[in-house]
């Protein structure tokens, strides 16, 4: 099948390269020139493993190509893919949907016979029915069908989840639409990867619903490790013997310094708004996000609590700037309100992250960025371990206690080290939701 990605950011990207690696025709488009330009060189927009060799394949074998020209491929195109970034709105919280409609009106223009427009940027309910009316009433009699196909993309991990998803959604009012949908999942069949059909707005629910429940169970094991440090218990344990349940299951039950990213922080805060405008309000989603914005900044005290009352003039090194590892997304990362919180404290920062320091420098511009972990250490009075980046799990403890201060401190804010490790060496010790030695 010939496709058309409208947008190349995350996920028209790793999308529209994965389609191609099945064996479709897919041209991805963008109105970034110097993007554009960049791609056709080999130079991937963003960090995602195995993306760059995935791309460079495809377009060897003529699969895959890129324009900043909607016309010629939208025209060519079995499916229109609408795949740009709806971003929190400025001002009310909102999904801005400016982007997704600005190119249902464009790609109305060249359309030329039967047409599937599909919707994989997370949209609210009820986009797919705004985005079926722009195209109707730009081009009347035009044979088209708007169907939802969320994306369930985690970064780091994109590719092996486009290839071997756990569901793929597909919402459509039409049956013709519903089978050109099959067609290009066709080759995930040997993998039995199964296909819900369902109707457009519930598709695009369910995308909002599954993140929010993901955030919820990450918010709640958060608070249980607050818990846990006031009564002296172990929140790991505690993971660990509810996840073994497998009704709850073990994923998004690992304490740490609160969600982020380009998914959860926006996509709960458009949920939440829609039920607020159809009179459903979702509690639960409103405190989940009240809490885990209120905890990155809060992380603080615990580096207050290792180093001392007074952190002004102290020398803190952060450890890992992006939300999570294996990717250079700085989107509402746990790092940068603990960094601004710090600063205000009269804290000198410096930070090390393997990958996110260039995207870190835009937001970040005053931070001292290092070389590498000890560089970081060096002089410091407290290592905060914000990422779990693997490089981070396996650090020389003995060189770092005759790198820092006196008195050294590490505030593990993902649990990567057992707390007699550190507490043997003579280091102070905080982590999340777990009783230190001294405490015992």
């Amino acid at each position: 099948m010939r496709v058309a990605m409208i947008g190349t950011g995350y996920v028209g990207l790793v999308s529209g390269a994965c389609f191609a690696d099945f064996g479709h025709h897919v041209v991805c488009v963008d109105k970034d020139a110097g993007k554009i330009e960049a791609l056709d060189r080999g130079v991937m927009p963003i960090y995602e493993p195995g993306l760059d060799d995935l791309v460079a394949s495809n377009v060897r074998a003529k699969r895959l190509s890129f324009t900043t020209d909607l016309k010629g491929p939208v025209a060519e195109a079995d499916a229109v893919f609408i795949a740009v970034g709806t971003p929190s709105r400025r001002g009310d919280g909102h999904a801005d949907l400016s982007y997704v409609y600005a190119a249902a009106k464009e790609i109305a223009g060249a359309l030329s016979g039967f047409t599937v427009v599909v919707t994989k940027s997370t949209v609210p309910v009820g986009t797919g029915d705004e985005v079926e009316r722009i195209i109707r009433e730009a081009r009347p009699g035009v044979d088209v069908a708007v169907v939802s196909n969320p994306e369930f993309l985690r970064e780091g991990a994109a590719i092996q989840d486009f290839k071997h998803p756990d569901r793929i959604v597909v919402g459509s009012e039409e049956e013709r639409a519903t089978k050109a949908m099959a067609e290009l999942y066709r080759p995930l069949h040997l993998n039995r990867s199964p296909i819900l059909n369902t109707g457009r707005r519930t598709a695009e629910l369910i995308k909002y619903a599954a993140n929010a429940f993901l955030a919820t169970k990450i918010t709640f094991i958060n608070e249980i490790a607050d818990l846990c440090e006031r009564v002296g218990a172990d929140v790991q344990d505690v993971s660990r013997g509810i996840g073994l349940d497998n009704r709850i299951g073990s994923k998004f039950l690992h304490a740490g310094a609160g969600y982020g990213g380009s998914c959860f922080p926006k996509d709960t805060l458009a949920l939440i708004k829609t039920g607020q405008d159809y009179d459903a309000p979702i509690r639960i989603v409103e405190t989940v996000a009240h809490v885990n914005e209120t905890r990155k900044r809060a992380m603080a005290r615990k580096v207050v609590a290792a180093v001392g009352s007074n952190l002004r003039g102290k020398t803190i090194a952060i450890l890992g700037l992006t939300f999570k590892p294996n990717t250079d997304d700085m989107r509402d990362a746990p790092s940068i309100p603990l960094i601004t919180a710090l600063h205000d404290m009269g804290a000198k920062v410096r930070a090390y992250d393997p990958i996110g320091m260039e995207q870190a420098k835009k937001m970040l511009p005053e931070l001292t960025y290092c070389e590498d972990a000890y560089q970081c250490a060096s002089g410091a009075d407290a290592l905060v371990i914000v990422t779990e980046w693997e490089e981070f799990r396996a650090l020389d403890l003995d060189r770092l206690k005759t790198m820092m201060n006196e008195r050294p401190a590490v505030v593990d804010l993902r649990n990567i080290y057992p707390p007699g490790d550190l507490e043997q060496r003579g280091f102070v010790y905080e982590s999340i939701g777990r009783p230190s030695r001294r405490e015992k």
